[in-house]
């Protein structure tokens, strides 16, 4: 596991705008994906994650053009999702700057995409996507949704993380739809859930809306933590969120 704990901010974006709703609906437009992603570079982001919601929905590429400009402000680790249905198509993304690539939906659908994926580019090349919705009477609790959190599955968000890992899935981006947007904090039971069965680092994703809201999702297992409407709406910079962690004794690269 990395020693310092990332902070990313994450762009929704759809039709080429950045968006953001909550618990995946009622998106509204924040602004141009490029200028954000210069802004967090600026603030001293440790990655960026950009996922285009609306591409597998549309049943569509992810915007390349996007990724491109996107790639060429910014001097940081970015993962692209959205999309991907391919090894092909991670290529492509990889040629227009992505340095990893998210899969979520296609690889739920055909799990040898996973396999695909890591033996052509390796495992650091890999994040899966999770989508997490709690399910009371499951195996964990919990399942994961595809297609931008709308389509439920039947599969267990914990045996398919395990499953996704032996396959070669390098990073796990675990994102919980019921806390997506409220800005409650994020689900410390499904981030500490999955530290339990993950070799490879696991990203917080959902439910940021304060700087106290980050320390705990690092104390529960996460190695990282997304937010983005908090970023989007200039309510917190990626250094009040650094300057939290550190004064909770957290670990942050400065």
């Amino acid at each position: 596991m990395t020693l310092a704990s990332r902070v990313i901010p994450c762009l929704d974006v759809a039709a080429g705008r950045v968006v953001k709703g909550v618990n995946f609906a009622n998106l509204r437009d924040m602004g141009d994906p490029v200028e954000l992603a210069a802004l967090y570079f600026a603030q001293g982001a440790d990655e960026l994650t950009f996922l285009d919601v609306t591409a597998t929905v549309d049943d569509r590429a992810t915007t390349y053009d996007v990724v491109r400009r996107t790639a060429e402000e910014v001097f940081i680790p970015l993962t692209v999702g959205g999309g991907v249905r391919s090894a092909d198509d991670v290529a492509r993304l990889l040629a227009v700057g992505a340095d990893k690539v998210g899969v979520n939906s296609a690889a739920i659908a055909r799990p040898d995409l996973v396999d695909e994926i890591a033996d052509r580019f390796g495992a650091q090349v890999l994040v899966l996507s999770l989508d997490v919705k709690r399910a009371p009477g499951t195996h964990s609790g919990f399942v994961v949704t595809t297609h931008g959190g709308r389509t439920a599955t039947e599969l267990d968000a914990l045996d398919w993380a395990r499953e996704a890992i032996d396959r070669g899935a390098g990073e796990l981006l675990v994102n919980s739809i019921d806390a997506d947007g409220t800005k409650d904090g994020f689900d410390l039971e499904l981030v500490s859930l999955m530290r339990e069965v993950s070799s490879v680092p696991v990203i917080a994703s959902g439910g940021a809306g304060a700087v106290g809201d980050f320390a705990p999702a690092i104390h529960a297992g996460a190695d990282a933590v997304l937010a983005a409407s908090v970023f989007h709406s200039g309510e917190l910079t990626i250094g009040d969120v650094k300057s939290a962690l550190a004064a909770d004794g957290v670990e942050v690269r400065r």
